[in-house]
């Protein structure tokens, strides 16, 4: 039996470094496991759409599709509009949603080699302050996940992690970086909790401009392609099963 096709489902944007960072990402996990099909689609703004990938696929013969939200919390997009769209799939293929990327000890990870590629190195943790500036949101528990990533983050030897959003929710980014420059930390470095450029990574850009590191986002970094492929082995397992049975 061929592995399911990988679906890749992305936001998408008017930004074109939005798309393009999506399929750079695509292609390291297409070079991590050459032998699983891996496609792309967007729910809004770029090309190829969601239900146009999926129409290709049932009409190539394509059965088994695993559906992965390329997105860092279980808010609405993975509650609400992703289920939606895959609900008026052809009916003959049968596709299984994945979990969303977070959180995972890769993503840190991630978030941690952006930093050291923006110029801080191991020794600065104990003392640097960390923002990790993510889109935000209006789902209390993707905002409680946030949270706790930043308490677990600061157990492993920065001076202090402190959450901020974009919008939807408090505080800001300009607000978290003069807080942690008031508890003492000799630097501040931000760390956008986000996977390709747009306009809430822009207005994180924008609030680092008292902060003395901004990292990139996590775009296609070798963690991110990893958890992409640990999703989908997750979601493939049920098939596998049944297959064996």
């Amino acid at each position: 039996m061929s592995a399911p096709v990988l679906l890749v489902i992305a936001h998408g944007s008017r930004d074109p470094r939005h798309a393009a960072t999506v399929h750079a990402l695509v292609r390291r996990v297409r070079s991590l496991r050459p032998e699983v099909r891996v496609e792309t689609g967007f729910l809004d703004f770029n090309v190829p759409s969601v239900p146009g990938v999926l129409e290709s696929l049932e009409t190539e013969g394509v059965r088994d599709v695993v559906a992965l939200p390329l997105l860092l919390t279980r808010a609405f997009h993975a509650k609400a509009d992703i289920p939606a769209v895959l609900a008026d799939a052809p009916p003959r293929l049968r596709i299984r949603q994945a979990e969303v990327l977070g959180p995972s000890p890769l993503l840190r990870s991630a978030l941690e080699r952006r930093l050291y590629e923006a110029g801080l190195t191991p020794a600065d943790k104990s003392s640097t302050g960390v923002v990790l500036a993510s889109a935000g949101s209006t789902d209390p528990e993707a905002i409680a996940v946030i949270a706790e990533i930043a308490r677990e983050w600061r157990h492993t030897g920065w001076c202090a992690v402190r959450p901020a959003f974009a919008s939807a929710s408090l505080p800001r980014t300009e607000d978290a970086v003069r807080e942690l420059r008031e508890l003492g930390c000799a630097r501040v470095a931000v760390a956008p909790y986000v996977l390709a450029p747009g306009f809430l990574p822009d207005r994180i850009a924008r609030g680092a401009a008292e902060a003395d590191v901004l990292a990139d986002v996590l775009g296609p970094s070798p963690e991110v392609a990893r958890v992409v492929l640990d999703r989908y082995d997750e979601a493939r397992m049920p098939v596998l099963a049944a297959v064996g049975a």
